[in-house]
């Protein structure tokens, strides 16, 4: 049966590209897209004042590696034209007077005009302009004061230096690249998996099996074990892809992570079983197999934090492996914990994957007498 599996997966050649090149697409595509970081920012600058401290602020903009300054505008039309459509997303504006103001010690005023139309993107362009201004306003007061400071001979001051754990730079790709190696691994295991038993029924070789010497136990090992040698295959070189070529660090032990993979593929293989029992042809299984990974995809933490959906909602996530898998992962990945810290997602993985394996088992049994 093992080999009998092995060959039929592998014979066709459509199949060998969805099992060995998709995820290396996919992982390539998700390694450049799934980011949050705003670079280029395409910006219009509106500057009525035109003065030496309004080229400078300009000038901070510009060199950052935030914002890319596309227009110089010199009236209001032309700023709703651009923001309408979306050809700049921020319009810094300079009213007549900053300068004056400024220089005078009176409160000197910037205009940022943000596109919210992207709540997430439009805060995080947001707090980086506000940095930059930030920075502007205390090196011009500095200036001010240096001289005064050094009569009097100093004021106390407190040094605040921040230091983020785990993810120093704050790249976005280094927690979002773990979480597609799950998405991977899950997407691909229950595909391969659901279409099992469907494949046998279409085929017409579902009474062949019936009447094979083979207990409904090995019957459910051969089914299964190609599969998971697949998934373990495709999560071994997806996490090489993912070190190697997108520098993501793994902190945590590697066969951790594998033992982890293997309890996870419990639940995986469990859940493409009893949707492969459960359908008809090879269509109804695909389209199960989405129906549920495309919430478990929503509800695991992938993308949107699980502490800000409702509360029945966060009771819902707890029910969905994916979740902890994803935690599992990232803890390895990013923190470096090790299963004295993650031994209650693995616990839990563990239980899910018995209780699925054992329903399927038996609705596979069921249909097999």
């Amino acid at each position: 049966m093992l080999v009998k599996e092995f060959i039929q997966v592998l014979r066709d050649p459509r199949m060998k590209t969805t099992i060995f090149v998709a995820p290396v697409l996919q992982i390539m595509v998700f390694g450049y897209a799934a980011t949050t970081d705003v670079k280029n920012v395409p910006i219009a600058i509106y500057d009525l004042d035109n003065t030496h401290q309004t080229r400078e602020i300009t000038r901070a903009f510009v060199r950052s590696r935030y914002f890319q300054a596309t227009h110089y505008i010199d009236n209001d039309r032309q700023l709703r034209d651009l923001i309408d459509k979306s050809v700049v997303k921020v319009v810094l504006r300079f009213n007549h007077g900053f300068t004056a103001d400024l220089i005078g010690g009176k409160p000197a005023r910037i205009q940022l005009i943000l596109d919210g139309t992207d709540s997430n993107t439009g805060a995080v362009v947001l707090n980086y302009a506000n940095s930059i201004i930030e920075n502007y306003s205390r090196d011009f007061l500095d200036d001010k004061v240096y001289l005064l400071l050094e009569k009097i001979g100093g004021v106390p001051s407190v040094d605040l230096r921040s230091r983020a754990w785990f993810n120093p730079s704050l790249v976005s790709r280094n927690f979002y690249l773990p979480g597609v190696i799950a998405l991977i691994v899950s997407l691909m295991s229950l595909l391969l998996t659901s279409m099992a038993i469907v494949r046998e029924k279409e085929i017409g070789t579902i009474e062949q099996l019936i009447v094979s010497p083979l207990s409904p136990a090995e019957l459910i090992l051969g089914k299964l074990s190609p599969f998971a040698v697949i998934a373990i295959i495709e999560a071994v070189f997806v996490t090489t892809i993912a070190i190697l070529w997108f520098k993501i660090p793994i902190r945590g032990s590697i066969l951790l992570l594998l033992g982890s993979t293997l309890i996870y593929l419990l639940v995986s293989l469990g859940i493409g079983l009893l949707i492969s029992t459960i359908s008809s042809t090879q269509q109804e299984a695909m389209l199960s197999t989405f129906l549920f990974f495309l919430p478990a995809n929503l509800l695991s933490g992938f993308i949107f934090p699980i502490r800000n959906m409702p509360a029945i909602i966060q009771y819902i996530t707890l029910f969905n492996p994916l979740r902890y898998y994803m935690v599992i992962l990232r803890g390895i990945f990013l923190k470096g914990v090790g299963i004295t810290i993650l031994w209650p997602n693995m616990v839990i993985l563990f239980a899910m994957g018995v209780a699925v394996l054992t329903i399927s088992s038996l609705r596979f049994q069921k249909n097999l007498g």
